[in-house]
């Protein structure tokens, strides 16, 4: 039986949950995520735990937030003034939008708070400072083929 190795294309189902039980994702619903191993495609604990399983294994594993979205950042929460979000825009709280960047490349944040003086915006990821359990299924494993 063949054990997923660094570099193979696995296809896993998973069900990911908070350390209070609270279910975030699932792909039981749907396709498996399919991902190559060691590519950076996935968290590195989720990566981490998936390498080494043969098809059909199960595994319950906990990722530490330093191994899943990284640590909550102070840094990544800024205010902006009211006039410097477009004028079609009205700014609600738990609003997702993107800032752009001098580089072209765009950032998603989410709404936080909302005042006539100020808009608060988090960068972080939604799981950012979160630990993180993961029930994985390895349905099949890809030996060496990489995904486009």
């Amino acid at each position: 039986m063949a054990t997923a190795k660094s570099g193979d294309t696995v296809h896993v189902h998973y069900t990911g949950s908070l350390s209070d039980g609270t279910v975030f994702d699932s792909s039981r619903e749907r396709d498996p995520l399919s991902f190559t191993i060691g590519a950076g495609q996935v968290i590195p604990g989720f990566n981490n735990a998936v390498e080494g399983m043969n098809v059909g294994d199960t595994a319950k594993v906990d990722i530490p937030a330093a191994d899943a979205y990284g640590d909550y950042r102070d840094d990544f929460v800024i205010n902006v003034k009211p006039s410097d979000i477009p004028a079609e825009i009205t700014p609600e709280v738990g609003m997702d939008l993107q800032l752009h960047q001098q580089d072209g490349g765009a950032v998603p944040v989410k709404i936080t708070a909302v005042s006539e003086e100020a808009i608060t915006l988090d960068a972080n990821h939604p799981l950012a400072g979160k630990d993180l359990t993961f029930e994985i299924e390895l349905m099949e494993i890809s030996q060496g083929e990489a995904e486009a």
